[in-house]
């Protein structure tokens, strides 16, 4: 599917709604390969038939076309409560030469193409959805409902995320965290896209404030955003280049390859501990490569609701 002209990089995405349909149906299509087989069609209207419950809901159509039980799902079992978070800080917003196409998005556009595409999947099973964005404030929030106006409200205020770069401030993420867990109250899966991108305090703080957002049985997934290539890899060439942090306007003159191995070695480091301590307070951790597309955060999705409901 051809998506180049959905986007720009002045104007951020014309037609969110219509990138997330479309990547929504394009990760259904292949989910045949799997363990989801058989249930990409209908899983908007159907659940999975668990031993014990009653047979009278069973859809015997549905069995014949895929040899599965399937019971009809009707909108008051329709229960789920999931609320979405975006770090919309100065460092999401990397590489800022990105956004021309699908295949060259920023941090910021992926989350929010990300966001909409779980939004679409919500709204086909009739759930709730809640929306928190911040960057050196908190910007944006609003709490889960499943109207049709508060897709489309919440669909605008993305976009809005895409083309609205903060000034070159550090970003308390940690703060902001503790703030939207106060407003959570019903029980809820949360997702948070962020970069994971701390300047002024340590990690423990912002672990802590994940794990604030856990309480009232929440179930947390943390999506840690970034560019493998050029943020991981660090795959530059080696003519002189200035790196700036676009947190703190800070920067540094120098070939690439002269830092590439620290630089690697130093990254892999963090990003092994942060593994470790998402699983130490039982936060479900993956990997968002932005150039990795978007299967890897719907199959997560999937199933972290199979296993919340």
């Amino acid at each position: 599917m051809d998506l180049q002209l959905e986007l720009n990089k002045a104007g951020g995405f014309k037609n969110l709604e219509l990138l997330a349909k479309q990547v929504v149906e394009g990760f259904i299509a292949g989910m045949h390969k799997s363990p989801f087989h058989g249930f990409s069609a209908e899983f908007a209207e159907h659940k999975i038939y668990n031993q014990g419950e009653s047979t009278k809901h069973i859809d015997w159509k549905l069995f014949a076309k895929t040899d599965r039980l399937y019971t009809k799902r009707y909108d008051e079992e329709t229960n789920l409560r999931c609320h979405l978070i975006i770090d919309n800080s100065s460092s999401m917003h990397y590489p800022e030469s990105a956004g021309t196409s699908i295949d060259n998005l920023n941090k910021i556009a992926f989350s929010a193409l990300a966001c909409a595409s779980l939004m679409n999947i919500l709204k086909k099973q009739r759930d709730a959805v809640g929306l928190s964005i911040y960057s050196d404030s908190y910007d944006f929030y609003s709490p889960e409902k499943g109207s049709e106006r508060h897709h489309q409200m919440l669909l605008g205020k993305l976009s809005n995320a895409v083309v609205s770069k903060p000034e070159t401030k550090t970003t308390e993420t940690y703060r902001y965290l503790h703030q939207i867990a106060e407003k959570i109250h019903r029980r809820s899966l949360i997702f948070v896209f962020t970069d994971m991108f701390q300047t002024s305090e340590e990690d423990e703080k912002l672990f802590e404030a994940l794990r604030h957002l856990k309480h009232n049985k929440h179930e947390v997934v943390l999506f840690h955003v970034f560019d493998k290539q050029r943020e991981l890899t660090f795959d530059f060439d080696n003519r002189p280049k200035r790196f700036i942090d676009v947190e703190t306007g800070d920067y540094i003159n120098l070939y690439a390859d002269n830092v590439k191995d620290n630089y690697e070695k130093a990254v892999s480091e963090y990003f092994k501990n942060v593994k470790l301590k998402c699983g130490q307070y039982r936060i479900k951790y993956v990997e968002a490569d932005i150039n990795s597309g978007f299967n890897n955060v719907l199959t997560t999705y999937m199933i972290e609701r199979q296993k919340f409901v």
